[in-house]
């Protein structure tokens, strides 16, 4: 029997999120089918015009490599939008300085490090994961996530700068109690630059990026915390765009983990804890392991965003 396939690629789109203009058209009609065709013969592949689970990961790998590429455009303008991506699709984030991993300056997360769900049915994060990186830079970080075997998919640098080292639609390796539970599996995660230890407050003043807060004192896991560097301004100010982008974008709310009386809590949140949560929460709130990233007000932030 003949296969309809204006009506198969249609339903290949509505299943797997692709759409008629990463193959260059605008309808399901016979001219997807050709360019499909054309692609398909272009890569070595049977040229049936059907987007099958073979042709898609084949052509959803390829603007991966080459993600910028396919950026929308201004209208008024040649130049692309700035955008942060997931399975392959362009959110927008209304940043001014957002590099992704294609780009001359961007931070790529190494094959191996993370789960590959390449081509796969959208991976539908629901959680924001926030984390301190513990070094000098985001350069520094990306480094030492790659030599670890493990990754993120944000880094947040000194000067507010955003680097997308994934597309989210991956799993990425960053908060997990297993790999199936924790942070990974629905989470999305973000490395903000930070040394932590105060005693490098010299170091970012004499890179010129001025003196950072220090904050004396802050609660985690029922323990007060010594001094510690804080975040920039400007970082917080990138940290809440990509907030604002995720809900937007993906849907995930605008939402902390809350004691019974409404405020933030500051130590494991069972949901968080399970992979349950919807919203944004602190890489503590998964693990008695960890701190970060204490101090960071997340009740005032999102307050922020909302109104």
């Amino acid at each position: 029997m003949a296969v309809d396939k204006d009506f198969y690629n249609s339903s290949s789109a509505a299943k797997l999120g692709w759409t008629p203009e990463w193959f260059g058209c605008d309808e399901f009609d016979r001219d997807l089918v050709k360019a499909v065709q054309k692609w398909q013969r272009s890569q070595g592949l049977v040229a049936d015009g059907l987007v099958g689970p073979t042709t898609y990961r084949r052509v959803w790998t390829d603007r991966e490599a080459n993600i910028s590429d396919h950026a929308p455009r201004s209208r008024c303008s040649s130049r692309a939008e700035n955008h942060i991506v997931h399975n392959s699709h362009h959110l927008p984030i209304n940043w001014d300085k957002v590099i992704l991993w294609d780009e001359p300056d961007g931070f790529k997360a190494n094959k191996g490090c993370y789960t590959d769900l390449s081509g796969r049915e959208d991976r539908d994060p629901t959680m924001f994961v926030n984390h301190w990186d513990v070094c000098l830079s985001s350069e520094s970080c990306a480094n030492v996530l790659n030599k670890r075997g493990i990754s993120v998919h944000f880094l947040i640098d000194n000067d507010g700068t955003i680097f997308q080292m994934l597309d989210t639609q991956h799993k990425a390796w960053h908060a997990g109690i297993s790999n199936n539970v924790g942070g990974n599996p629905k989470g999305i995660g973000v490395e903000i630059a930070n040394a932590y230890y105060t005693k490098y407050q010299d170091w970012y003043i004499k890179k010129g990026f001025g003196e950072r807060p220090i904050i004396e004192s802050a609660e985690v896991h029922g323990r007060s915390t010594g001094p510690f560097l804080g975040f920039y301004d400007v970082q917080l100010q990138a940290l809440k765009a990509l907030w604002e982008a995720v809900n937007k974008g993906l849907d995930i709310p605008l939402e902390y983990p809350q004691n019974a009386d409404g405020s933030l809590n500051t130590g494991v949140h069972k949901d968080c804890e399970r992979g349950r949560f919807r919203g944004i929460c602190n890489h503590y709130n998964i693990t008695r392991q960890k701190t970060d990233c204490a101090g960071l007000d997340l009740p005032k932030l999102i307050d922020e965003l909302k109104n």
